[in-house]
C-alpha cells in the first residue's frame, strides 16, 4: 500500500509540474487573450513559470501534499490544499515583484497573479479528486462484482453521525448495506437530500415506511437519541420484523470516534439513555487536564468507565489501581487502543493494605484521586460483613490517609444510594466511608467530596447480567415483586456526571446525581425478553419470589427531611449532609469496626453500624439469597 501511494504521489508531482504551465499561461491568455498585448508580456510568463516550477512544488510538499494517499480525500484536505496553493501563490508573487523592481523584465499585469491563484487552486484541488473519484469509482465496480446480495437500510437520523453512516457505506459497498432513505424530526430536512440519498420522513412514520418500502435493516445513528426514541423505533422495528442496530449513546462514543465498525444490537442501555446535559467540561477539564489522575478500583465497571472518560481529557499520568491482576490488565490494553499517547501505570495492590498504598504514592504523586474500590454485592456482603468492613471502610481510610499525607489536591469517592437508610452490610459500610471522606475535606481544606448515585446497568453483579443468563437459558425470571423500583443509570452517563461533579467539588460535599424516574424491576424484565426476540408470559416465564423482610420496594437518595440544593447542572444535586461522626470520634469508631472484623465478630458490627446510621436497619435484614436482586 505504501509503495502504491508513492508512485502515484510521484505522478501527482508530474502532474501538478504540467497544471502550472497551464495555469500561469491560462492567466495570461484570460487578462490579454491571444494578441499584441500577449506577445509583449510573454516574457514575463516565462520568468512566472520558472519562479512557479521551482517555488510551488516546494511549498506543496511542504503542506504535505505529495505525503497522503487522495483516494480518501475530504474538506480537511481541500483546506489544506487552498493554504498550499495560497502560501506559494504569495511567494511567487514576491519574488516575481522583485525581479521587475531589479528589471529582468519590461513588466507584467498584476492581476495574472490573483488570476493564477484561483486557477491553481481549482486545478490542484480538481487533480487530487478526481483521483479520489476514480478510485472510488474502481471499488465500486470491484465490489459489485464479488459482493454478497445487497441489503437495503433504512437511516434514523440525517445529522452528523447519519450522514458519516450513509458515506462509509457508500464508499465500502462490500458491507452488502446500501441506503435507500433517512428519517430525521427536524421540519427543514423534510424532502431534502444527503449524499444523494433522501430524507423520506419522520421517525413517527417508520411504520408506514417499513411497509411501503422494501427495507432489510434499520440503523439508528443519533448517539444523542434519548431512551424513548431508541425504545420507539425498535418496538415498530420488531413488529415489523425487521432487523435493526443503533450507534453507541454520546457517552460510550466520549473519546471515541463515530464510525461505522460501532454500530452494534441494540441494548436495555439503549432504551433507557437520557438526553445529554453538557455543562461544566471546561472545569473538568481544569481539574484533570496535565494532573497526576489515580482511581482505585480500575479494574471494576465503574473504574475502567472512569480510566477510559479520565484519559480523554489528557492527564499527564494516569495510574490504574487495582487489586484483580486480570481486570487491571483488560483495562489497560482496552485504553491503549483507544488512547496510545496516553501515559498509563497499571498497579496491582490492595486499599487495605496502608504500607503498600504509601509506596505508590511516594512513587507517582497523584494530585487527583477516584475512589471507586469497593465490595458493592449486596448478598455477597450480607454474608461476608468482615470483609465489607475492611474493604469498604478500613481501605477507604487508608486512601483518605495517603492522600492527605501526599497532599493530593482532589479527591472524589464514589457512593451508592443504599447509602441512605441503609437495610444491608454494603450500604451502612459505604455510608461510614462517606464519613471519613467528608471529615477528611473538613480538616485538609482539600477538595475531597462524595458523588452518590443508584444503580448502573450492566456493571458486575447487577440485574441485567442475571436476568439475561435466566432469558439464555429458558427461564425463569425472577423478580421479588411486581413494584419492585430502582434507580438506574447507564454507567457512561454516571461516570460522566461523576467527572462533571468532581470539577464542581470545593470540598466537603455529597453530590447526588438525577437518577430520573425510579423504574419498575418488571418492565426492565419484560424489554430484556423483547430484546432477545421472545414474549415475557409466552416465551419466558416471570416468577415473582416475595419481598424479603427489610427489603425496600423503592430506593432514596437522601435521607428525609435532608436539604436538597440545584448546582449549576442541571443532573446534580448537593444534599446537605450533617455528619455522623467527626474527629477523634470517627477514627475511634473505625478503629472499632476494624477490630470486630479481624476478630470475626460479624453480630457485634452489625450492631454497632445499626446505632450509629440513623434510621437504619441493617439487623432486621436476614441474609438474602444469592440470586437476589437490590
Amino acid at each position: 500500500m505504501k509503495g502504491k501511494a508513492h508512485i502515484s504521489n510521484r505522478y501527482v508531482l508530474l502532474g501538478d509540474i504540467l497544471l502550472i504551465a497551464v495555469s500561469i499561461f491560462g492567466s495570461y491568455v484570460l487578462r490579454l487573450e491571444l494578441g499584441a498585448a500577449f506577445l509583449q508580456y510573454l516574457p514575463s510568463a516565462y520568468w512566472m513559470l520558472a519562479v512557479s516550477l521551482l517555488v510551488k512544488p516546494l511549498i506543496y510538499h511542504y503542506f504535505g501534499l505529495y505525503r497522503r494517499i487522495w483516494q480518501y480525500a475530504s474538506i480537511h484536505e481541500l483546506k489544506l490544499i487552498v493554504a498550499a496553493v495560497s502560501t506559494a501563490s504569495v511567494f511567487v508573487s514576491l519574488i516575481l515583484v522583485s525581479l521587475f523592481t531589479l528589471g529582468a523584465f519590461n513588466g507584467f499585469p498584476r492581476s495574472v497573479l490573483i488570476i493564477d491563484w484561483l486557477l491553481s487552486v481549482l486545478l490542484v484541488g480538481g487533480l487530487r479528486f478526481a483521483m479520489r473519484l476514480l478510485a472510488e469509482n474502481a471499488a465500486a465496480a470491484s465490489a459489485i462484482a464479488f459482493s454478497r446480495p445487497v441489503k437495503k437500510g433504512l437511516i434514523v437520523g440525517a445529522g452528523d453521525a447519519g450522514a458519516l453512516v450513509v458515506r462509509e457505506l457508500q464508499k465500502n459497498p462490500q458491507l452488502g448495506l446500501v441506503p435507500v432513505g433517512f428519517l430525521d424530526d427536524n421540519p427543514d430536512k423534510q424532502r431534502q437530500q444527503l449524499y444523494g440519498i433522501p430524507v423520506v420522513g419522520m421517525i413517527s412514520d417508520l411504520g408506514r415506511i417499513l411497509q411501503n418500502m422494501r427495507v432489510d435493516e434499520v440503523i439508528i445513528a443519533i448517539p444523542s437519541a434519548p431512551g424513548r426514541v431508541v425504545r420507539q423505533v425498535a418496538e415498530v422495528c420488531r413488529q415489523k420484523g425487521v432487523p435493526f442496530r443503533t450507534m453507541p449513546g454520546l457517552y460510550e462514543l466520549l473519546g471515541g470516534k463515530v464510525s461505522i465498525n460501532r454500530l452494534r444490537e441494540v441494548d436495555i442501555t439503549d432504551l433507557l439513555r437520557r438526553e445529554p446535559v453538557r455543562v461544566h467540561d471546561d472545569l473538568v477539564g481544569a481539574a484533570l487536564g496535565g494532573q497526576v489522575v489515580l482511581v482505585s478500583g480500575a479494574g471494576g465497571s465503574i473504574g475502567r468507565e472512569l480510566c477510559r472518560q479520565i484519559a480523554r481529557w489528557g492527564p499527564s499520568e494516569l495510574i490504574l489501581l487495582g487489586h484483580g491482576e486480570n481486570s487491571i490488565f483488560e483495562t489497560v490494553m482496552e485504553l491503549r487502543e483507544s488512547f496510545p499517547s496516553q501515559q498509563m501505570h497499571p498497579v496491582i495492590a490492595d486499599v487495605r493494605d496502608l504500607s503498600r498504598l504509601q509506596i505508590v504514592f511516594e512513587r507517582y504523586r497523584p494530585s487527583v484521586v477516584f475512589h471507586a474500590a469497593a465490595h458493592k454485592h449486596v448478598p455477597m456482603m450480607e454474608i461476608n460483613v468482615e470483609e465489607a468492613v475492611t474493604n469498604n471502610i478500613w481501605g477507604t481510610l487508608n486512601i483518605v490517609k495517603v492522600s492527605s499525607i501526599h497532599d493530593v489536591e482532589r479527591l472524589v469517592m464514589i457512593s451508592t444510594d443504599k447509602a441512605v437508610r441503609p437495610v444491608n452490610v454494603m450500604g451502612a459500610t459505604k455510608r461510614i466511608a462517606e464519613q471519613i471522606v467528608l471529615d477528611a475535606a473538613d480538616h485538609t481544606g482539600k477538595a475531597y467530596c462524595v458523588v452518590r448515585f443508584g444503580n448502573v446497568l450492566g456493571s458486575r453483579g447487577s440485574v441485567v447480567p442475571l436476568f439475561k443468563r435466566q432469558i439464555a437459558r429458558g427461564g425463569p425470571v425472577t423478580i421479588t415483586h411486581p413494584d419492585m423500583r430502582r434507580y438506574f443509570m447507564t454507567i457512561p452517563e454516571a461516570v460522566y456526571l461523576v467527572l462533571q461533579a468532581a470539577g464542581m467539588g470545593k470540598g466537603g460535599e455529597t453530590f447526588v446525581l438525577n437518577m430520573g424516574q425510579q423504574i419498575r424491576i418488571l418492565d426492565l424484565a419484560e424489554d430484556l425478553i423483547r430484546l432477545s426476540g421472545l414474549e415475557p408470559g409466552r416465551d419466558i416465564e416471570i416468577v415473582f419470589t416475595g419481598v424479603r423482610p427489610g427489603e425496600k420496594l423503592s430506593e432514596d437518595l437522601w435521607d428525609e427531611g435532608q436539604s436538597i440544593a440545584p448546582t449549576t447542572h442541571p443532573d446534580i444535586y448537593q444534599v446537605e449532609e450533617q455528619q455522623l461522626l467527626r474527629g477523634q470520634m470517627l477514627y475511634t469508631t473505625v478503629q472499632e469496626l476494624y477490630r470486630l472484623a479481624q476478630e470475626g465478630d460479624p453480630q457485634s458490627i452489625v450492631e454497632l453500624l445499626d446505632t450509629l446510621i440513623p434510621e437504619s436497619a441493617v439487623r432486621s435484614t436476614p441474609p438474602p439469597e444469592m440470586m437476589s436482586i437490590d
